[in-house]
């Protein structure tokens, strides 16, 4: 069972990196680098203490830190246990493959691009909500685009997204209830 499902993520994989072209490329890359987005969590960040104030905006700081370090230290403890190799490191793919990421890495269950992503969209899109109603779809779509981004240059299967997406989309929401607690309890009271 888990074999044929891997086949099948194999088989995705290859068809959906492959419709990718030079044309787009540097598109994808872009959209695939960290750093890219900085400016877009700037101003979440700055609707955030428009909205909530500054007391608030420290709450917020401190726990998408803490959100993002646990999305990203789970995604280690997830890669380094499953040790499944990422498709641009198995020699039987690299042929049939378009790989243009900047490297590889060992392992790749689950994608931490997808669950970082996924977790701040969720956690943003939730906190500001009810003043930007809309946003949360823009944040998810983002969010998914910079996953699928993982595809596009060939480091991770199509189930390492699935399953980062969706451990983000629980993380952005734990953090969000908790940032919620944190403040009811020390900076609305």
């Amino acid at each position: 069972m888990i074999e044929k499902l891997l086949e099948y993520d194999t088989e995705l994989f290859l068809f959906l990196n492959n419709q990718g072209s030079e044309t787009w490329d540097n598109l994808w890359l872009i959209i695939t680098n960290k750093l890219t987005f900085i400016p877009l969590y700037a101003i979440l960040l700055f609707l955030l203490y428009k909205k909530y104030g500054l007391k608030s905006l420290l709450v917020f700081v401190v726990v998408v830190a803490l959100m993002i370090t646990f999305t990203d230290q789970i995604t280690n403890v997830f890669k380094r246990g499953f040790q499944r190799p990422r498709p641009c490191g198995e020699a039987d793919l690299i042929d049939q493959m378009r790989f243009i990421a900047v490297r590889c890495g060992k392992y790749g269950f689950f994608s931490g691009h997808s669950s970082n992503s996924m977790a701040a969209a969720i956690f943003a899109g939730l906190m500001l909500k009810q003043y930007y109603k809309h946003l949360i779809f823009i944040l998810l779509f983002w969010s998914v685009v910079v996953a699928y981004s993982r595809i596009y240059v060939g480091v991770h299967y199509p189930l390492d997204i699935v399953c980062g997406l969706t451990f983000g989309a629980i993380s952005g929401f734990l953090f969000y209830k908790l940032a919620n607690f944190l403040l009811k309890r020390y900076v609305k009271s």
